[in-house]
């Protein structure tokens, strides 16, 4: 039987949409593109959605910054207030200064606004920086995703620059105060910093053209930066595909989950409007920044108790901490103790996290690709050093509230302080030993799970009277995921020697590379072999879990990967 295909009336609205829509396909000719793009699957996983409340936060941010730069002046003129707010009437103060106060206490919605944009920015950095913590725990950095890893570290950088920003164009007492530790941190830098400053600043610290300079950087610069760097982060994560937990039918050939249209979409908008919502609540709930309270910026005075936002808070901690260590030479003194706790924390921080992609690869010699995600217990050293990373951060920020916690808790400033310089070296060594043998017993457990099963509280009595709990197999599902991951063996060292007896150059290489695999896979736990799962089935008379075909579910044979789940399927999906 032939069908026919039913055409739109010619006055229906989809007849009247449809010639445009054919005008511009003729010309892009973007339909096919489109239709295809249009039905990609995206996998299914809370986790998934942490990258998306980074996105929707910029949208919240780009949303809310055109509304307060239409009533934002960028001077550093001073003008004599007259506004609103009665307390700082008559006050000299900056038209930046002047020009937030209306923005709170005379632009209908003002403060709202303003707030939501200070909050959005505190959740587009937060969002980042639990997306790049679930990316590394996970390996979805892994090859092919090497260049997204880069450019998520780009714009956490470029985040934290403009989050800073942002907070310092008010102009107040507490933003200049943070501007007044940067200007330290750009003159600490060896030869060139007191030039640096001079250029940036117009002159000397504060000068008059800093504001409208960075105001520039503020609402164009950066986040055009910010803007490009998002698209070409989603259009690789397109062109790749997206990655997927480990579990029956996937495979690092094919992606399980829904199409972008309409189910994906749907899920991503209203995820966006949850994210508006809460940062809405929040702006008109919680108070953040209260810029009336500080006052106009005054180069001879500092808040008592200041602190910055949280993403800033490591580095006022490193600074806090740092022993007062200067050198003088020919003239010049070098200050280290603002120079290394400063910039060199910084730049060493985010030179390690762009490099560890390539350092694990060359150090595990594991050159495939990867669209399945690892459980992070299943790789425990990567583990421990997110936690001590982790831990470090986590030091650094308390550290930047010394003088908070020696008032809230009655402790002394100078204590606190020498703790925190100790256990900044101390503490994230113990998180890795911690974090690193706890994800082994984890690994322990699994294993114990797939070969006897969970314990079902049933306590039998045999006829010699001795007594036993009874277990029960798991599922084959969660069999699948305990046991879908590959145990790559150590890097052996190679001896290389010419005909006359003499060692290969490079050697010493890797020699370096087989004691940093034997580090690296450590104290592993193997996955069961056949013949393990089959005693133990014996011993305790009940059956492996199987999948459909019978086969076992990612179990090594011999020492090598037998029915590995990542080479069994290669339909797509």
């Amino acid at each position: 039987m032939s069908t026919a295909t039913r055409r739109p009336a010619p006055d229906s609205p989809m007849a009247k949409l449809g010639g445009p829509a054919k005008w511009f396909d003729d010309r892009i000719g973007l339909a096919g593109l489109a239709k295809k793009q249009i039905r990609k699957v995206f996998p299914d996983h809370w986790s998934f959605m942490l990258g998306e409340i980074a996105l929707w936060s910029f949208v919240i941010l780009l949303i809310t910054g055109v509304f307060l730069s239409l009533w934002f002046k960028p001077s550093m003129s001073e003008i004599d207030y007259n506004g609103t707010y009665a307390q700082l009437r008559g006050i000299k103060m900056s038209e930046a200064y002047a020009s937030t106060l209306d923005i709170s206490f005379d632009v209908r919605g003002g403060l709202l606004l303003r707030q939501m944009h200070h909050w959005a920015a505190n959740i587009f950095l937060a969002g980042m920086t639990i997306h790049m913590l679930r990316i590394f725990f996970t390996g979805a950095f892994r090859k092919p995703r090497e260049i997204n890893w880069l450019i998520g570290l780009g714009m956490l950088m470029l985040g934290i620059i403009e989050g800073f920003a942002g907070y310092s164009l008010p102009d107040d007492l507490l933003s200049g105060t943070g501007l007044r530790i940067a200007d330290g941190l750009i003159r600490s830098i060896p030869v060139v910093g007191t030039y640096l400053e001079f250029f940036i600043f117009g002159g000397q610290f504060p000068g008059d053209d800093f504001i409208p300079r960075l105001y520039i950087v503020h609402v164009l610069l950066i986040p055009g930066l910010l803007l490009a760097l998002i698209s070409a982060h989603m259009l690789i994560l397109v062109y790749q595909k997206h990655t997927h937990w480990a579990g029956p039918g996937r495979t690092n050939r094919n992606v399980v989950g829904y199409p972008m249209l309409p189910i994906y979409a749907a899920k991503s908008g209203g995820f966006f409007f949850i994210v508006f919502g809460i940062t809405a609540l929040m702006g008109a709930l919680m108070q953040i920044n209260p810029i009336w309270m500080y006052g106009p910026y005054d180069p001879s005075q500092v808040t008592a108790g200041s602190q910055p936002d949280w993403y800033m808070g490591w580095l006022e901690g490193a600074l806090r901490i740092m022993p007062n260590w200067e050198t003088h030479v020919a003239g010049f003194t070098i200050s280290w103790n603002v120079f290394i706790p400063g910039l060199a924390v910084m730049g060493f921080l985010f030179t390690l996290l762009a490099l560890y992609p390539f350092v694990e690869r060359w150090i595990t010699g594991d050159q495939r690709e990867h669209h399945v995600l690892d459980r992070p217990r299943n790789q425990p050293t990567r583990l421990g050093f997110g936690v001590a990373g982790i831990t470090g951060y986590g030091l650094l920020w308390a550290a930047g509230g010394n003088d908070i916690l020696a008032t809230h808790l009655h402790l002394s400033l100078e204590a606190i302080t020498w703790f925190m310089r100790f256990a900044i070296f101390i503490g994230p060594v113990v998180a890795f030993i911690i974090a690193r043998r706890w994800a082994i017993a984890l690994q322990r457990h699994d294993r114990e799970s797939v070969m006897h099963g969970y314990e079902t509280g049933v306590i039998v009595r045999s006829p010699e009277g001795a007594y036993s709990e009874i277990h029960s197999p798991i599922s084959s599902e969660r069999a699948y995921i305990l046991t879908a991951h590959e145990r790559r063996p150590k890097h052996s060292l190679v001896s290389r020697e010419d005909v006359s007896g003499v060692r290969a150059r490079k050697q010493g290489k890797e020699r370096l590379r087989s004691r940093l695999s034997d580090f690296w896979f450590g104290d592993e736990i193997p996955k069961p072999t056949v013949s393990e799962l089959e005693a133990a089935h014996e011993h305790t008379h009940e059956e492996s879990p199987v999948v459909g075909d019978g086969h076992h579910v990612g179990i090594e044979t011999g020492g090598q990967t037998g029915g590995d789940p990542f080479e069994l399927d290669e339909s797509t999906t």
